[in-house]
């Protein structure tokens, strides 16, 4: 017996962006960010030592949580060894949009140098691909935008 339906609202994508250049492999970590910030202080606080965090929001965040949430992530130990980062695509309810989105990562000054990929398929909206926490991915940033799973 279901619990609760669930029509799944396919929305297009016009292909994945980004911020910065250059390419960077590492191990997949990630999920959900808020849930991830839910880990801080704790033994199951992943290390993100040579890591690509793929990281995503759902419709109850905001751009002001998502900043404050990211921020905090950056001042996580060994931040300073994330190699890149992938963040999915946001819900329409967060109110997202790609100029602010742009505007919070530019913010970041520990983000500078690193190759960021957005608007990635994955998370809270559909259609989506699940990536393999712990698996090994290479991204590429710039003209050519690329993902790719190396190991899993």
């Amino acid at each position: 017996m279901a619990l609760f339906h669930y029509t799944r609202r396919f929305n297009e994508n016009n292909g994945y962006k980004s911020l910065g250049s250059g390419r960077a492999e590492g191990k997949i970590i990630g999920g959900n960010l808020c849930t991830l910030n839910l880990l801080q202080g704790t033994e199951f606080m992943p290390d993100l030592t040579d890591t690509i965090l793929f990281l995503e929001d759902d419709g109850m965040t905001s751009p002001e949580t998502f900043d404050r949430d990211l921020q905090s992530l950056i001042h996580q130990p060994n931040f300073e060894k994330v190699r890149g980062i992938v963040f999915g695509r946001f819900q329409i309810q967060s109110k997202m949009e790609e100029g602010l989105l742009e505007k919070i990562i530019n913010t970041k000054a520990e983000l500078k140098n690193m190759p960021i990929i957005y608007d990635a398929d994955f998370g809270h909206t559909t259609p989506h691909l699940t990536f393999p926490v712990g698996g090994y991915a290479e991204i590429s940033a710039g003209e050519n935008i690329e993902i790719i799973i190396k190991k899993h």
